[in-house]
């Protein structure tokens, strides 16, 4: 992949509300999710939805949502794989690209279990909580503090995800750099995080992440 660049990014806009951020975070999260035949259906619900939200989010949301609504489904689907499972600069898990498959990633991911358990949404043992679909789910529908502080802890990975989307020509871009009008602008020390996620990339230890996803508080619980 060729080096990325720091490109610019939407600013946050200062008329987006709380109403409309969650908004495009439904949205967002029902487009990087796999593009199953009820997501396809919803096209016409999206991009209604998405023509009264602000400029800033509305224009890459409704450029994405022309392509999506006209494309084959299976080329839909065969390109969400070899986008988002095929390259590990384009994972949609948040905290893989700071701790790959390692032992480390275990405590990353439970701050997301008990922010969810908190808010008092389940979820199962088998998923990891930093899906960033999930993650919007949850901001959008569930508890829109706890998932915007969440999602603005990992804004140098959204960066990240975003100029190596664009880097590919992915139009998934757009909808990533959507998500990150919602949220606060990137600083100096983000760039500097980014410019060395982006040289180290993720690191790798296949060491098997299901024990280190479950909350400890639960084992033991489990019916």
């Amino acid at each position: 992949m060729r080096t990325l660049a720091l490109s610019r990014r939407p600013v946050r806009s200062a008329a987006l509300s709380v109403r409309e951020a969650r908004v495009l975070w439904r949205i967002a999260a029902l487009l990087l999710d796999y593009p199953s035949p009820q997501t396809l259906a919803m096209t016409g619900q999206l991009a209604a939805a998405a023509t009264e939200l602000p400029a800033v989010v509305r224009a890459p949301i409704l450029d994405f949502l022309e392509e999506f609504s006209c494309a084959d489904p299976l080329q839909l689907a065969a390109r969400y794989v070899e986008t988002f499972d095929m390259r590990r600069r384009a994972c949609l898990h948040l905290t893989y690209y700071a701790y790959g498959d390692t032992r480390k990633r275990g405590m990353a991911l439970l701050r997301f279990k008990h922010a969810y358990r908190q808010a008092g949404m389940a979820m199962g043992d088998d998923e990891l909580p930093d899906y960033l679909p999930l993650v919007l789910e949850f901001a959008a529908t569930v508890d829109q503090l706890q998932g915007e502080r969440l999602l603005s802890e990992h804004v140098p990975v959204l960066e990240l995800l975003r100029l190596s989307l664009l880097d590919s020509g992915s139009p998934y871009a757009g909808v990533v750099a959507a998500i990150l009008a919602t949220l606060p602008a990137i600083s100096g020390a983000d760039r500097r995080r980014i410019a060395e996620l982006a040289a180290q990339g993720p690191p790798d230890e296949d060491v098997g992440l299901e024990p280190f996803a479950m909350d400890p508080l639960t084992v033991g619980s489990r019916r």
